[in-house]
């Protein structure tokens, strides 16, 4: 596993959230401690995290446990590398969601407008495609660009369709033939 250390600054009012990136599994792994100890006022944060695990375990909703992954991260007191208690974006937003904080409602709230929208555009899919648009442009990038962009996704469909159908299935073949057209 070939890990890039990044630490997430100004984010929980400031608070920094240790994180891993994973490049064979393309996902970040957040410290579930360093979350705790933003959005609670717990002197303790491994301890609330403890007891927390127990309360999930006593409802029958463990799944928070046991998707942690313990990653090596440097620890702030001493800068040694240690196990530490991780979990995907994933986890770490039904984490956030199971903090009885108010510190938490702001993301609580965020999320359910994200659940929103996004159930809005399984009704009407022209709503992503605009949302994709406003955020090119907002980043800068010319209406050319962006409709070479959403051009170049819609033929990669296209292409991948067609190597279904001649059979290629694995996410590595994938990565083969898309290696080899760009260099070509």
């Amino acid at each position: 596993m070939n890990n890039k250390l990044e630490t997430i600054s100004n984010l929980f009012e400031g608070s920094e959230i240790r994180s891993i990136w994973d490049s064979e599994k393309e996902e970040y792994y957040f410290s579930v401690v360093d979350v705790i100890s933003a959005l609670t006022d717990s002197n303790n944060p491994r301890n609330y995290w403890n007891m927390l695990k127990k309360r999930m375990k006593k409802e029958e909703q463990s799944e928070l446990s046991t998707k942690c992954v313990q990653l090596k991260m440097k620890s702030r007191k001493d800068g040694k590398s240690y196990s530490t208690d991780t979990l995907d974006t994933k986890g770490i937003l039904r984490l956030i969601e199971s903090i009885p904080s108010p510190k938490a409602e702001p993301f609580k709230l965020w999320m359910a407008s994200l659940g929103s929208e996004r159930i809005d555009e399984v009704f009407d899919p022209e709503i992503a495609i605009n949302r994709a648009v406003d955020y090119y442009r907002n980043k800068g990038y010319s209406d050319e660009w962006i409709k070479a962009r959403l051009t170049g996704i819609v033929d990669r469909f296209k292409l991948t369709d067609v190597w279904k159908e001649g059979g290629i299935t694995k996410p590595m073949e994938y990565a083969l033939l898309t290696n080899e057209i760009y260099k070509g």
